[in-house]
């Protein structure tokens, strides 16, 4: 293995070298036990962690059972090469970072099992009316608290309602699923003062009017909105004013296990327990999230300086795979990389996609397919990721095992495929330079945005330039080099001019539902690209007729069946979320409905100082 990635390096170097400037691909995204670890911060040995193994000879849990000591600080690492943004609220964030962030003050109101499914173990609970409308009836716990000591009231689940419904939101949830609340369009657009479909019944109920439910309601789509937000605190500040204010950049009260204490803008968090949390008081005294660059994060788990690693590369495996301060867990993550065409722009007025095929450089079908047939993603993943990435085949992960059909083809690597494609579209070589011109015979240049990273990634970005031109197509990077994360997501949702094709990925929630992504009306749409034939099918999916399962199964397989063969994205990679654990730490899971993130009252450390 370690030859093939040599020999594949050394095609790459020359390509390199002209494009030394520019940068690549996105940054490496989005056990039970024995006696074991000592208190005085030494090793632990192997022997003294019993892991519970799972998925591809990883654990999905370990634990500690040497004594732990009183308090202490969890060390949190976000593997990241640029700034977070720093929106901790759930009606206004916009990446997976700061979600991650969120996990350590959650404000969800909602517990889910390992199936993704709405229990009812959380501050909430719900049941369903069917009928016209269709009623969902949410009740929450007495006696639970902000952390600031105020009581949890219906009037702080009504206001994400209300924040995202306003017309002057600045958020990206104001969607299909959204406007399937009664009364949301309403709101929304100026005709009425509240959402109709949204009652206080008590001081512990809340009613909320659907149009239509599917078995989506029960793994929080719908319309339903699985957290809260503070009305004591925001109520009264103006919702366009909201992504930039203090209780949402600085110091917001939780319903989590820690509250916010500290915000080194972009840099690191630093989390107190929350004295009032409803589970009971966190055993630990904090926990300090610390953005760390991919290039130095072996390194600092190797030294002890953290417990635990968010967003760990599964490029770096091959720097920590032989430490033995750590253990690494692993899971199939809710996640798709993909290669987007721009094929329409955002409506701003309707806030509804524009497709316009005809006139969109990227318009023909044979283009989009060429280029996904020219991609030797199955080299990648196993030359740069040993094999903890496999080529996706499809939109909808292998996790939702009841929906992905591991049938599909997918764009397998297929260079004279992609010729011939692109030959009988139209695109050759005029000149004789090596270079397809467009069916013109002008001079054909596509422009490609994607995400600096690590330099595995701006070596896979490189890759995929030199498999473009392989197939003769003229590639280059927008604005001539890749792009910081935030600049990047900025620049796509804002169909940036300079950008007709895009990498980018996609954590997919625990709905499977694909409408908050490629509904007419999704502000993530990034590609732009709608049909009759794909709205009905996506309606089909979110419909009551849809609790028949093999309805549902028949629709996803509808939607997968247009998106492949119009190829507006194309599905690239799915991988396993590695997740490295100190040895010092006890009890980690990353099992699905019973991760470590849901209970982080429980954690506890064995040693006053991360194992080395």
């Amino acid at each position: 293995m370690k030859k093939q990635r040599w020999a594949l390096l050394t095609m790459l170097f020359a390509l390199m070298l002209v494009l030394a400037a520019c940068g690549g691909d996105k940054k490496e995204d989005a056990g039970k036990g024995t006696d074991g670890g000592t208190t005085d911060g030494g090793t632990t040995t192997n022997e003294e962690t019993n892991t519970e193994q799972e998925e591809d000879g990883f654990s999905i849990s370990v634990e500690n059972e040497g004594t732990a000591i009183e308090g202490g600080t969890l060390m949190v690492a976000m593997q990241k090469d640029e700034p977070f943004q720093g929106i901790f609220s759930y009606a206004l964030y916009e990446d997976a970072y700061d979600a991650d962030l969120m996990e350590f003050a959650s404000n969800s109101i909602f517990k889910s099992d390992g199936d993704f499914l709405l229990t009812d173990e959380g501050i909430a609970s719900f049941t369903l009316t069917e009928g016209e409308p269709n009623i969902v009836t949410i009740k929450i716990r007495e006696g639970v608290k902000w952390s600031d000591g105020e009581p949890l009231k219906i009037e702080d689940l009504m206001l994400p309602y209300n924040i995202i419904g306003h017309k002057d939101y600045t958020g990206v949830r104001y969607n299909s699923f959204f406007r399937n609340i009664v009364g949301a369009e309403e709101y929304h657009d100026g005709t009425a003062d509240t959402i109709s479909g949204l009652n206080k019944i008590d001081e512990t109920t809340l009613e909320l009017q659907l149009k239509e439910v599917s078995p989506g309601l029960f793994s929080g789509g719908d319309g339903i909105l699985t957290y809260a937000e503070p009305s004591h605190i925001l109520s009264d500040v103006p919702v366009a004013e909201l992504v930039e204010h203090d209780a949402i950049r600085k110091n917001p009260v939780t319903l989590g296990a820690f509250v916010i204490d500290r915000v080194v803008p972009g840099e690191s968090v630093q989390f107190k327990a929350n004295e009032n949390y409803w589970k009971g008081k966190p055993k630990l005294d904090g926990v300090i999230v610390k953005v760390v660059p991919s290039a130095s994060i072996a390194k600092a788990l190797e030294a002890g300086e953290y417990d635990v690693s968010l967003s760990f590369g599964s490029s770096k495996y091959v720097e920590i795979e032989n430490l033995t301060n750590i253990d690494v867990l692993a899971v199939p993550e809710l996640y798709y990389s993909y290669l987007g065409f721009k094929v329409g722009k955002w409506d701003t007025e309707t806030k509804e996609v524009a497709t316009d095929l005809e006139n969109s450089k990227m318009g023909d079908v044979n283009l989009r397919q060429a280029m996904a047939y020219a991609l030797n993603v199955e080299e990648v993943t196993e030359v740069f990721y040993d094999g903890l990435r496999e080529r996706a085949n499809a939109i909808l992960p292998p996790v939702f095992s009841s929906f992905h059909d591991a049938s599909l083809e997918g764009y397998k690597y297929d260079p004279d495929k992609a010729s011939q494609l692109l030959d009988d579209a139209g695109y050759v070589d005029v000149d004789g330079d090596g270079i397809r011109e467009d069916k013109e015979g002008k001079p054909f240049e596509i422009k490609f945005a994607t995400m600096s990273g690590d330099d595995v990634a701006e070596q896979i970005s490189a890759f995929w330039l030199q498999n473009w031109k392989e197939i003769g197509l003229n590639v280059v990077y927008t604005d001539g080099r890749t792009i910081e994360f935030n600049s990047f997501y900025d620049k796509v949702e804002a169909d940036d001019p300079n950008i007709d094709i895009f990498m980018a990925a996609w954590g997919v929630g625990t709905n499977p539902s694909p409408s908050g992504v490629y509904a007419h009306t999704a502000a993530y749409n990034f590609s732009r690209y709608t049909s009759e034939n794909l709205q009905t099918i996506l309606s089909n999916i979110d419909s009551n007729k849809s609790f028949d399962a093999t309805y549902r199964a028949e629709q996803f397989a509808a939607f997968e069946k247009e998106m492949a063969e119009v190829a507006p994205i194309v599905p690239m990679m799915y991988r396993l979320e590695l997740t490295p654990v100190n040895k010092r730490v006890k009890n980690w899971s990353v099992e699905y409905g019973n991760t470590t993130l849901s209970n982080l009252e429980l954690v506890e450390l064995v040693a006053d100082t991360p194992v080395k």
